[in-house]
C-alpha cells in the first residue's frame, strides 16, 4: 500500500458507495427506489467515511483534487505530489463508477430515463442555470474545504507544555463524513453537490465509454470542475488571511 494506491482504493470505494446509493434510489426496480434525498445524502456521507477509513492512514485520504489543491495552497501538502494524487483520484473514481454499473446492470437496462441513469455517474442540476449552478458548487465546496482546514486532531493536554495525541483509529474518519452529510442535506439539492472534480469527471467519462444510452451532458461538465476549484481557492485564501 502506497499513497498512490491508497488514493485509488479510497476514491474507488467512495464512488462505489456514493454513486451506488444514487443508483439504489433512482433506478427502476431496486429495493431502495424512490427512497429520497435523505437516503442519498446519508449514503454519500457514509461513503466518504469508508473511503477515508481505508486511505487515511496511508495517504491522508484526500480522495478529491480540490482537497489536495487546498492543502497545497496553504502549505500543508507538497506541490510535487499534487499531480500523482489527482491522477490516483481520477483512476479510483472511474473504477468506482464501473463497479456501480456492474452491480446495477439489470436496473440500468430497466430504467428508461436517461437523466436518471446519468445521475448514477455524475451530477445533474435540478434547475439548469449555469451561473446559479456554478455559485452552488462554489459555496458548497468552500464550506467543505474551509471546515476541513479547521478539523483538529484529537489531543489530550496534560500540562502547559505537554500533550499527547489520542488515537481514535477508524473513528477519526467520522468528522469529514458528517461534514459531507451536512453539505448534502443543506446545499446539495441544487446541483447534486459534486464538490469534487474527480467524483464528477471520472464517472462521466465512464458513462460515455460504457454501453449506456443517452448523452453524458458534456455541456454541463465544466460546472462541477470549475466551481470546486474556485471554492477551494477562496477557502484557502480566507484561511491564510485569518491565520
Amino acid at each position: 500500500m502506497t499513497p498512490f494506491t491508497a488514493e485509488i482504493l479510497g476514491t474507488m470505494l467512495m464512488i462505489l458507495l456514493g454513486n451506488g446509493v444514487v443508483a439504489n434510489v433512482v433506478l427502476k426496480g431496486t429495493k431502495g427506489n424512490n427512497s429520497g434525498w435523505i437516503v442519498i445524502s446519508t449514503g454519500w456521507g457514509f461513503a466518504v467515511f469508508v473511503g477515508v477509513a481505508v486511505a487515511g492512514p496511508i495517504s491522508g485520504a484526500h480522495l478529491n483534487p480540490i482537497i489536495t489543491l487546498g492543502l497545497a495552497l496553504i502549505g500543508k501538502f507538497a506541490w510535487s505530489q499534487v499531480a500523482s494524487y489527482i491522477l490516483a483520484q481520477m483512476i479510483g473514481a472511474m473504477l468506482g463508477a464501473l463497479l456501480v454499473w456492474l452491480s446495477h446492470r439489470d436496473h440500468f437496462s430497466a430504467t428508461e430515463g436517461e437523466s436518471d441513469k446519468l445521475s448514477c455517474f455524475c451530477t445533474v442540476p435540478a434547475i439548469r442555470n449555469y451561473s446559479s449552478n456554478l455559485m452552488s458548487e462554489i459555496i458548497a465546496t468552500f464550506v467543505l474545504i474551509f471546515v476541513i482546514f479547521y478539523i483538529a486532531g484529537p489531543e489530550l493536554v496534560m500540562s502547559s507544555d505537554t500533550s499527547a495525541t489520542i488515537g481514535l483509529g477508524t473513528v477519526g474518519a467520522l468528522p469529514v463524513a458528517i461534514l459531507v452529510w451536512a453539505i448534502g442535506l443543506s446545499l446539495g439539492g441544487t446541483t447534486g453537490f459534486a464538490i469534487n472534480p474527480a467524483r464528477d469527471l471520472g464517472p462521466r467519462i465512464m458513462h460515455a465509454i460504457l454501453p449506456i444510452k443517452g448523452s453524458s451532458d458534456w455541456s454541463y461538465s465544466w460546472v462541477p470542475l470549475i466551481g470546486p476549484i474556485i471554492g477551494s481557492c477562496l477557502a484557502a485564501a480566507l484561511y491564510v488571511v485569518l491565520l
